[in-house]
């Protein structure tokens, strides 16, 4: 179960989306939350 993993081409809209969950919370945790887009290169090529 070799999995190579991508990262994830999005869009600007969704980039926002991303960064506003991030800075959401971040600041309910009281720490930076920094999240990461990928997907399954396998999943794909099927």
């Amino acid at each position: 179960m070799d999995k190579q993993y991508h990262f994830a081409s999005l869009s600007d809209g969704d980039l926002q989306q991303v960064h506003n969950l991030e800075k959401r919370l971040s600041e309910e945790k009281g720490e930076e939350v920094i999240l990461i887009a990928y997907h399954d290169q396998k999943e794909n090529n099927e």
